[in-house]
């Protein structure tokens, strides 16, 4: 049928593609003409080398070409508006910290002079140790130490461009301090706290009430600090942040609009900056949708880039302000689409069953109402229908509490419940027009299907801010997938599952997958979440990191495997809570051996126990075959 049911056309941005045989492919957006890598063949070659799922999957060819993109799109609008100055972007650290990120956004962000954004220690030592190009920058930006400042200004001496972005005045004291002890004049940045206030899931990084950045008087206070040290002419950059993830580009507009503004002032004031630093805010249209809300945006790259450029050029032309550098931090929208996580289906929970049922003798009259409800089923009454099904089904239940009704009755009352919900859905299945109260009834009966993934560990924004990614089966979308689902990781918390869903038609409670025969692997792609999502992962109940795997999409629907990180074991992950694994053992075999002296275990059964014991210890925390 090859039904695009979950928008993959719509939020696929031409890297994903349906193939003939209902796999999901991975496009090569460099070579569109090639034939796309079946996801499929992709996993099962893995498991072939010993790669199970769960996996997460990069792809360098999207990272390569979103980086691309948005500096093209860009030079594109700094040539057709005619600015005068330059587009260098960075990459914010922060949103995803793995050497094989940070070494391909370096890699291919080198030809653009693509720099790094820094927020820690940490940070600053990674983007220290990367042959960044000459024209690149390293903007630090967060609350300071002495050791961060005195490195910062020290690597300034080979050749990096490292500028210290002010987030108080006390900053200020300590990096003149440094700088005269050091004898180098600092690279300094000023961060302005804009009073427009964006929409979306990070509104509060904008404002009056952000956490971050100068107000009004602040920025007066630095600029008189400056001018009485003899430092305003290290002050070359100006940071304001516009927001994350903004969902609407007339926010963009304005904001960007203001921070001209203080731009032009500062200069007015006698500060050299010549480069414009507005942030993030470049979001990722999780769902397709092309909308303002918080998981989708109303507008393209091309229109932001532009919005941006024309905005900054109007601004400071009317000020007579010469055009600066233009620099953004778009992180989320660089990185996002190019991991996947792919992990497997365990066990599945249906809430109705196809079994008949008919009427006994000796069963309850509430029984036999409620075996005949599919006599009078149909679109008109289905509302009509569940309504008496819930009643027989809760009156007998308060029967068999009190006593009343025996455990066969019940048992039957149940199978029934679930034959007569399923004639239901086959029903409304075959309508667009239901009531919503209707369709609410059916989402909470949707089954259950169990992955083999941690959402706390590799999903933590579904849970803590109701992100949405895009989930779809990578195979079978050549067959209708009959089942309505949500999704329950392998923890054991209630909080662990997904009844958010992107669907061609909009958001959905539930996802429509296919029924599972038995030892029939199964698998699901969540997509877009190279964004934070590898950062931010807890070991909630003990599940670690999992597989990794890298690489490079080839012609004819190839791929090249370039780096493979082994996930967590469960050694590893006790190490982590502070356990020595050699300790374990040892205090298990203890344990063991007072099961021996005690004739309660053999000798054989020792050394099968203890055997057992040390494998599971050095396997992978999620489910293997």
């Amino acid at each position: 049928m090859n039904d695009d049911v979950y928008g993959i056309k719509k939020w696929g941005n031409d890297i994903l593609e349906i193939l003939e045989n209902g796999n999901i492919g991975l496009k090569n957006p460099f070579h569109p003409e090639n034939s796309p890598a079946d996801l499929i063949k992709i996993i099962k070659s893995l498991n072939e080398r010993g790669i199970s799922c769960p996996v997460l999957l990069r792809v360098t060819d999207y990272l390569a070409f979103r980086i691309k993109q948005i500096n093209n799109s860009f030079f594109r609008a700094i040539r057709e508006i005619r600015y005068k100055g330059e587009y260098k972007g960075v990459f914010p650290v922060k949103v995803n910290q793995q050497a094989q990120v940070i070494d391909r956004i370096v890699e291919f962000g080198k030809e653009f002079d693509f720099g790094l954004e820094v927020g820690s220690k940490p940070e600053l030592l990674i983007a220290l140790a990367h042959d960044l190009s000459a024209n690149s920058t390293i903007i630090c930006n967060g609350i300071k130490d002495r050791e961060f400042i005195h490195l910062a200004i020290l690597s300034i001496k080979i050749g990096f461009k490292t500028i210290l972005v002010l987030e108080s005045p006390r900053e200020l004291d300590l990096i003149i301090k440094i700088s005269k002890e050091l004898n180098v004049r600092p690279l300094l940045g000023i961060r302005v706290k804009l009073t427009n206030k964006v929409s979306g899931n990070w509104s509060q990084s904008s404002g009056d009430r952000s956490a971050f950045g100068l107000s009004v008087e602040q920025v007066m206070e630095v600029i008189n600090k400056l001018k009485i040290y003899d430092y305003l002419d290290c002050l070359i950059l100006q940071h304001s942040h516009l927001g994350s993830q903004i969902p609407d580009i007339i926010e963009i507009r304005k904001a960007t609009q203001e921070a001209c503004r203080f731009f032009s002032e500062m200069s007015k004031l006698g500060a050299p900056l010549t480069y414009l630093d507005l942030g993030g805010g470049l979001g990722v249209d999780y769902t397709g949708e092309q909308k303002s809300a918080f998981n989708s945006i109303n507008y393209s790259l091309d229109e932001y880039c532009t919005n941006i450029v024309e905005t900054v050029k109007y601004e400071l032309d009317q000020s007579k302000i010469a055009h600066p550098t233009i620099i953004t931090e778009s992180g989320r929208a660089c990185i996002a689409s190019s991991s996947m996580l792919i992990f497997n289906i365990l066990e599945t929970t249906n809430f109705d069953s196809k079994k008949t049922q008919t009427i006994n003798e000796e069963d309850h009259p509430l029984l036999k109402n409620m075996i005949q409800i599919p006599e009078y089923l149909g679109l008109e009454r289905a509302q009509e229908c569940l309504n008496d099904l819930n009643y027989y089904r809760d009156e007998i239940r308060a029967l068999f509490r009190s006593g009343q009704i025996d455990l066969p009755n019940m048992a039957k009352t149940e199978e029934t419940y679930l034959y007569v919900i399923n004639k239901i859905k086959t029903v409304l299945s075959s309508s667009t027009e239901i009531t919503e109260e209707l369709q609410d009834s059916i989402d909470n009966m949707a089954d259950i299907y169990h992955g083999n993934f941690s959402l706390f560990q590799s999903l933590p924004d579904v849970w803590a801010i109701d992100q949405i990614h895009p989930i779809a089966p990578i195979q079978k979308h050549h067959e209708y997938p009959e089942r309505r689902v949500i999704l329950n990781d392998i923890t054991c918390d209630s909080d662990g599952i997904i009844n958010k869903f992107v669907l061609k038609d909009g958001v959905s409670n539930t996802l429509p997958l296919h029924s599972i025969k038995d030892n029939e692997d199964y698998f699901l792609g969540v997509f877009y979440i190279g964004a934070y999502q590898e950062t931010l992962g807890d070991l909630h109940n003990l599940f670690g990191d999992t597989n990794v795997v890298t690489i490079k999409l080839k012609e004819n629907g190839n791929y090249q495997l370039l780096h493979e990180q082994e996930g967590d074991t469960i050694s590893e992950v006790l190490s982590y809570v502070e356990y020595e694994p050699k300790d374990i053992i040892n205090r298990f075999k203890r344990i063991v051996e007072d099961a021996v002296r005690s004739r309660d275990l053999s000798l054989t059964e020792r050394k099968q126990l203890i055997q057992s014991f040390k494998e599971s210890i050095s396997g992978y925390t999620y489910f293997e075959k």
